[in-house]
């Protein structure tokens, strides 16, 4: 092949692609021109690269494809940037789209814990029967407070961390189920009724409390909203509105995952609360008083912050540069 006549026949189209690339608006008519430009660019590159493989022209070429492309297509935005609307505007609005739910399944899992101790301790009997008065003994005198100081406080909040994250994404990725989540949930309150009755049946009720106070205000908050918004993907395929019922669990199961990815920093901090705070020697009010501001301080996230990125018109969900164009559908 002659590369200069080559060059020579179709310069002035490259030259006229590179020219719609760099103008700041396109009417109709150079939108379509420009991709046809681009059409026979992308071909007469081709041509240059079977021929004579890497040239001067190639790579000329090849950089005003690359532009042109982007100029159609858009770039991804920076990452710093992505990172900001995650926290900003994503997260937030997805918690908050799911607040009612997040708050019925807290209720149901006091109403549960409550209803496993009441039943037990109306029978100090039922009490016996879950262990050896002494092995039972041990838990309620030693055990359950050792559980927070047996560790190091940076291994014990990096334990606990992992296990609670990890149970708050199997909440959201199996809620579709509808099972697993109701499942989690109802086994977590009866550990927490039990506990709370064999500590009671030795005289150290009010101690359940105490140690669960500091990092369970946050801790349990999160793996209610985990909860929650297994259920709302699961309630996405089974009333999916005027939406079809794969496209309502597709966009809702990538929002709502937003909150799995959340909920990680989240259980991060009540982590540290739990590691660092519950087993220490700070003054009771003390604890209390910080794991009091941990969760003051999500559930303004989730309310206040969320609220005003809901108002704007996010739910959570990728744009569409990340998802593709959406389709409407009659209400």
């Amino acid at each position: 092949m002659d590369l200069d006549a080559y060059r020579a026949a179709h310069e002035k189209q490259w030259n006229r692609l590179e020219a719609l690339t760099s103008r700041g608006s396109l009417s109709g008519a150079e939108a379509d021109e420009f991709i046809a430009r681009y059409q026979s660019a992308a071909s007469d590159l081709s041509v240059l690269q079977a021929a004579a493989g890497s040239t001067p022209d190639g790579d000329r070429l090849g950089v005003g494809i690359a532009r042109a492309r982007l100029r159609f297509t858009a770039a991804s935005k920076n990452v710093l940037l992505q990172l900001g609307e995650f926290f900003l505007l994503q997260l937030p609005a997805a918690l908050y789209r799911i607040r009612w739910l997040t708050l019925a399944v807290a209720l149901g899992t006091i109403l549960i814990a409550s209803a496993w101790a009441i039943w037990l301790l109306g029978d100090p009997q039922l009490v016996y029967n879950l262990g050896t008065e002494a092995g039972l003994q041990k838990y309620a005198e030693e055990d359950f407070y050792n559980y927070y100081s047996e560790h190091a406080s940076s291994s014990f909040g990096a334990m606990v961390w992992t296990n609670n994250a990890w149970i708050a994404a199997q909440a959201v990725a199996f809620g579709v189920t509808g099972v697993w989540v109701p499942f989690i949930l109802a086994q977590n309150a009866q550990g927490l009724g039990q506990s709370f009755a064999i500590l009671h049946t030795f005289g150290h009720g009010g101690d359940f409390f105490l140690f669960i106070a500091p990092h369970g205000m946050l801790e349990l908050t999160a793996i209610f909203v985990a909860g929650a918004a297994g259920l709302r993907i699961f309630w996405s395929w089974v009333a999916p509105g005027n939406r079809p019922r794969l496209v309502a669990l597709a966009e809702d199961g990538r929002a709502l995952i937003t909150v799995a990815i959340g909920l990680v920093f989240v259980l991060g901090l009540s982590g540290l609360v739990e590691g660092f705070v519950t087993g220490s020697d700070l003054p009771w009010p003390v604890k209390i008083g910080i794991g009091a501001v941990a969760f003051l301080a999500f559930l303004g996230y989730m309310l206040i912050q969320g609220r005003r990125a809901y108002r704007a018109g996010e739910t959570g969900d990728l744009g569409e540069f990340e998802s593709g164009v959406r389709r409407v559908y009659a209400g």
